[in-house]
C-alpha cells in the first residue's frame, strides 16, 4: 500500500512543550511522505479512534518517579480494552535523563499495554531528552520510516 494511501493518528502529551515538538515532527515526516494525519491531544482522544487509522504515534511523557501523564491516564486504562490486530504502533516521547533509570518510562508502559490490543510495534521505542533537536529529528524520521515499512508489509 503506498503511504499516499496511509493515514496516521498522532496522540500527545505535554507540559513543557517538548513532546508537542516531538509530535509536529512525526506529523511533518509523515506528511513528507504523503500520510493523512491527525494530531490530537491525549486528553482529548479516545483510544477507540484507532480503529480508523493504518497507524499510531503516541507521545506521553514520564511525571514524577516513572509516572504517567495525569491527563493521559483515561486514554491508557481504555487502550487495553481496544482490539488491533491489524494495527501499526509507534512510541516516541521526551524526557530527562536526570532521572536515570526512571527516564521515559510511560513509553515501556504504553508499550506493554499497546501489547494488550494485539496491535504490532514498529521500531523501537524512542526517547528524547528534552528539546528535540538535529539528532532527535532523524530518529523519529527512522521511526516514521519504520512505522511505514511495517504497515506496508
Amino acid at each position: 500500500m503506498p503511504a499516499a494511501n496511509l493515514t496516521a493518528q498522532v496522540v500527545f502529551a505535554t507540559i513543557t512543550g517538548n513532546n508537542e515538538a516531538v509530535a509536529d515532527i512525526l506529523v511533518e515526516e509523515l506528511e513528507n511522505q504523503g500520510v493523512s494525519v491527525k494530531k490530537s491531544e491525549i486528553s482529548q482522544t479516545e483510544p477507540e479512534e484507532l480503529q480508523d487509522f493504518d497507524l499510531g504515534f503516541v507521545v506521553p511523557y514520564t511525571y514524577d518517579e516513572g509516572s504517567l501523564p495525569d491527563e493521559g491516564l483515561d486514554y491508557f486504562d481504555d487502550l487495553a480494552d481496544v482490539t488491533l490486530p491489524d494495527f501499526t504502533y509507534a512510541l516516541a516521547g521526551s524526557g530527562d535523563t536526570f532521572y536515570g533509570d526512571l527516564y521515559c518510562l510511560a513509553l515501556d508502559s504504553f508499550d506493554e499495554q499497546f501489547q494488550k490490543t494485539g496491535a504490532k510495534r514498529a521500531g523501537e521505542l524512542t526517547r528524547i531528552n528534552l528539546y528535540p533537536g538535529d539528532q532527535d529529528r532523524e530518529k523519529l524520521a527512522a521511526l516514521v520510516q519504520a512505522a511505514l515499512a511495517q504497515v506496508q508489509k
